[in-house]
């Protein structure tokens, strides 16, 4: 078959700067809306932004309720708590997420399932679900991200997992695009150190896994019904992940090492949207796949930064736990990007003799300045749990199709098994 020549687009309308949050009672005006819900968890509500986002839209003759029970990391379980909740007191005009991705994808939730008819279950992604589309509209939803790294205020994808099968998937469609993505460096501010490191972590995998995708024109040509958002790598994700990838060199160790930096914040806060718009585009493809096993399957590790309870490894952190050995193993494929990927990430690092190392040395250099753990064996991975690790990844053909190289099974143990060992 002939290959592909086209590739397509989207992206939600933006507002970025500081003060911004201040303005969605009268975007929303623009939208008709008169009763919204504002969606959060709990931690991000404790600092009063969500209430103060509401209170804001009365200006606006918009009446405005809060949810905060939004689980982080979300299941199906919270998530269909969530929709029940919107269910029972609403109906609502729009929608509005503050916080994390976990925020900003249960929203994405709660607006599917309020607009459209049946289960959660029907609309994950194969094979876990059924993939099955919305068939009406969805409501505007306005996405004001309060961490910086999950680009969920630019994409088409809620993530969650599934309780009973201990895996993590996601529900993908263009019509769960955000409205409206409302970035306000100032509520990222509050933000703890551990979660600026693993959100951040998340941040530079999006970049380097849609700039090393697959390209477009290298699958096969589709009809205009079988389009879907990751289109693989093309000239216009390219530019925004380049541009995430020099401001994240510059800005995410400052980040980390103090969060008042209000410039560092500002620039992630501007690599995060940035690198939300190309790989919201483009894809990603095996640290993004292996994340979804490293936190559906977690067993005691609890993260610094993040709120106590139940065990978690946060998305940004296990999508980084396999980026080195993964992009190890795709060198091959797209070795002129690797090494260009390197030098963005880490322009003043000594380089390799070796040119597939560059971007794996970048990568490790950058996880041991920011605290990151050394590989899985740090979240509690042993040799044995290989195996079931392998199995949640070969799940995600959604992402793995868009691996620049052809991935087996074996190729994914053999990341995971390389992943184990510490620097």
């Amino acid at each position: 078959m002939a290959n592909e020549t086209v590739f397509t687009y989207g992206a939600p309308q933006l507002k970025f700067g500081t003060g911004a949050a201040e303005e969605i009672g009268y975007d929303l005006a623009q939208h008709g809306a008169r009763r919204v819900l504002v969606v959060t968890d709990p931690g991000v509500a404790a600092t009063g932004g969500p209430q103060r986002v509401a209170d804001a839209m009365k200006a606006y003759g918009i009446e405005a309720a809060v949810y905060d029970r939004v689980r982080v990391e979300p299941t199906d379980a919270s998530m269909r708590e969530a929709v029940e909740h919107a269910r029972d007191t609403g109906p609502y005009d729009a929608y509005v997420a503050v916080g994390g991705g976990s925020s900003i994808d249960t929203a994405k939730a709660v607006n599917l399932l309020t607009t459209n008819d049946g289960d959660l279950a029907e609309y994950l992604n194969p094979p876990v679900g059924a993939g099955r589309a919305p068939e009406r509209p969805l409501l505007p939803l306005v996405a004001v991200p309060t961490t910086t790294g999950t680009g969920a205020e630019s994409t088409t994808v809620c993530v969650l997992d599934v309780l009973d099968l201990r895996v993590k998937t996601g529900i993908s469609h263009p019509r769960m695009r955000p409205a409206l993505a409302v970035v306000d460096p100032d509520l990222m501010v509050t933000q703890p150190s551990g979660v600026t490191a693993s959100s951040g972590m998340d941040i530079v995998c999006h970049a380097l896994e849609s700039y090393t995708a697959k390209p477009y024109d290298a699958y096969e040509r589709k009809r205009p019904e079988q389009r879907v958002p990751y289109c693989g790598a093309n000239p216009v994700s390219d530019m925004w992940s380049e541009r995430a990838l020099g401001l994240i060199a510059h800005s995410f160790r400052a980040a980390v090492r103090d969060g008042e930096d209000r410039r560092a914040r500002a620039d992630m806060a501007l690599a995060a949207t940035f690198a939300g718009l190309g790989f919201g585009n483009a894809g990603v493809h095996i640290p993004h796949a292996n994340a979804y096993p490293i936190a559906g399957q977690v067993k005691d590790f609890r993260p610094d930064g993040y709120p106590d309870g139940e065990p978690m490894v946060p998305h940004g952190m296990s999508v980084s736990l396999t980026a080195p050995e993964a992009f190890r193993f795709t060198f091959q494929a797209r070795p002129e990007r690797h090494i260009r990927a390197a030098e963005l990430l880490a322009p003043e690092m000594d380089r390799p003799d070796d040119p597939a190392e560059h971007l794996p040395r970048a990568l490790l250099s950058l996880m041991r300045d920011i605290g990151i753990p050394d590989g899985i064996a740090g979240v509690g991975y042993g040799e044995a749990d290989i195996p079931d690790l392998v199995e949640g990844t070969m799940r995600q053909q959604r992402l793995l199709v868009a691996s620049p190289r052809p991935v087996t099974e074996d190729d994914i143990a053999g990341i995971f098994r390389r992943s184990l060992r510490s620097w």
